[in-house]
């Protein structure tokens, strides 16, 4: 098998039913016997593009650990509904703690991205024991998709009216790019996030564990990340060198620093 193929290399999905009746698609790889990272992807991407094509599968399994994914209801091989009341963040994050339960894993790392990110800090803080040591990317502080502008989608969904934003357009050329993406189920998430309650991260109650957040020197985001690891007694920053928003995942220093501040984790 060559280098291309294990980097790329896709198990078959894992199915679990979670509380609303959606199924959600899970991957596993490594050892069980080995520690395990949850990994999150972020909105209108998949496990396989976020995690696997760039990389980090590949090198956290090299590290030592085992790693556990999943595809975001409205993303990747997991059911797709079109309705904003499904993409609560409350129910994002259950998705989560319902595959760890799953799994029967009792703790986990947790590695997210842009929304994945967002989850994660929920998790972080509805199961603050079973997470130990989180890394987030890509962080927004307020709203996620807060940039991505609804009714140009809604109007490019009924009639192909061409959206014109510059932010909505990166967003619908990675819905494009992105194998089995559902436009009005991205949509949905969207409007989901706004009308969730608790959709803002409240750095008055920040997680307590330790966290490293990692965001694009290019990324409009930044000095939301930054203030959200000032706000977490533990927090740390990594400016991820010369990356925005959409590319940040693929780099290398943003992958080995992970690395090494969940490897530190094991011996703390």
């Amino acid at each position: 098998m060559t280098g291309l193929q294990i980097l790329t290399e896709m198990p078959d999905p894992q199915y679990l039913m979670v509380g609303d009746g959606y199924r959600i698609a899970t991957y596993s790889w490594g050892d069980d016997a080995d520690p395990t990272v949850v990994v999150v992807h972020g909105f209108a991407s998949s496990t396989k593009d976020n995690w696997v094509a760039t990389g980090w599968v590949r090198d956290l399994t090299a590290a030592g650990f085992r790693v556990l994914a999943l595809d975001q209801r409205g993303h990747g091989a997991s059911d797709k509904p079109h309705e904003a009341d499904a993409f609560d963040i409350r129910q994002l994050a259950g998705d989560v703690e319902t595959m760890l339960d799953t799994y029967l894993v009792d703790e986990a790392f947790y590695v997210g991205y842009s929304l994945g990110a967002r989850v994660g800090w929920e998790v972080m803080q509805d199961i603050a024991p079973r997470i130990p040591r989180a890394v987030l990317g890509g962080v927004p502080d307020g709203i996620p998709l807060a940039r991505l502008d609804i009714g140009q989608v809604r109007a490019l969904i009924a009639d192909g009216t061409p959206v014109t934003d510059p932010v909505t357009q990166n967003y619908i050329r990675l819905a494009d790019r992105v194998s089995g993406n559902d436009l009005r189920s991205l949509l949905a998430i969207a409007e989901g996030m706004r009308a969730s309650r608790t959709v803002d991260p409240d750095p008055a109650h920040a997680p307590q564990q330790p966290v490293l957040f990692a965001t694009g020197e290019l990324d409009a985001v930044i000095e939301g990340s930054r203030a959200l690891a000032a706000a977490c007694p533990q927090g740390r920053f990594l400016e991820i060198p010369a990356r925005h928003h959409f590319n940040a995942p693929g780099s290398r220093v943003f992958r080995a620093e992970a690395i090494a501040f969940l490897r530190d984790g094991l011996t703390a």
